[in-house]
């Protein structure tokens, strides 16, 4: 189920209240910045940064290029 663009206009990251890249494909949300991946479950995005940690180098390259290629969306655009 894909997030409404209404959402994805004011989704932020909890850490540092910036940007996200929403991945539809995959139910994900990430901050590349700090390199932390918010999963959707059931259309709601689980933001809470307590329950994320930090990527691994080889995801962080993969969502990355992915993003570059198109697959991902930029929220509070």
């Amino acid at each position: 189920m894909a997030l409404e663009a209404a959402l994805l206009r004011i989704l932020a990251c909890p850490i540092d209240k910036l940007a996200l890249l929403y991945f539809a494909d995959e139910e994900l949300l990430y901050n590349p910045r700090l390199r932390r991946m918010y999963r959707i479950e059931n259309g709601i995005p689980l933001m809470l940064a307590q329950q994320t940690g930090p990527v691994p180098d080889e995801e962080h390259a993969r969502l990355m290029t992915r993003s570059l290629a198109g697959g991902a969306v930029q929220t509070l655009a």
